[in-house]
């Protein structure tokens, strides 16, 4: 694991947002490639959240993350891995509808968005399969139990 610098943007105005430490803390335990790099992490609403999922994915609903990897131009080498949105009242909606603490649920969309700038992928169940058991590692380091575990549950119930 190497440095990670954690740009840091809130641009929305309500409660819940884990401090900025926290982000770049879960952020840091996800980065896993072995050169430095740089990541903006953006807490949004729900406009700007919707906006960018119809732009870049044709979905017209906010979503809980969004990451955008940065790709450079040919022979620029920059180190930056890319940019995540969080909408914070999506996440904040997610972690009442499926019973998990609030700062368990921000761990996973930080953990979740920085696996994604780094190409990892859940289109398929076999990469699925790895970046879930990833993401489940990587949020036991700080005691947060599996997330898809309470999922399930929640789904049974």
């Amino acid at each position: 694991m190497s440095e990670l610098t954690v740009d840091f943007q809130n641009a929305f105005d309500g409660p819940g947002v884990p401090a900025e430490s926290l982000l770049q803390t879960w952020a840091q335990a996800a980065w896993l490639e072995q050169d430095p790099s740089e990541v903006t992490i953006r807490i949004v609403g729900l406009d700007e959240s919707q906006a960018l999922n119809q732009q870049y994915r044709g979905k017209d609903k906010p979503t809980n993350v969004l990451s955008f990897p940065f790709e450079a131009p040919a022979g620029i080498t920059v180190p930056l891995a890319g940019d995540l949105v969080i909408c914070a009242p999506v996440v904040e909606d997610e972690a009442t509808e499926q019973l998990k603490e609030l700062s368990t649920h921000w761990a996973h969309m930080v953990v979740h968005g920085m696996l994604h700038l780094q190409g990892y992928d859940h289109i398929d169940d076999e990469d699925a399969e790895a970046m879930e058991a990833l993401e489940i590692r990587l949020l036991a380091q700080f005691g947060f139990g599996n997330p898809y575990a309470a999922e399930e549950t929640v789904k049974d119930s």
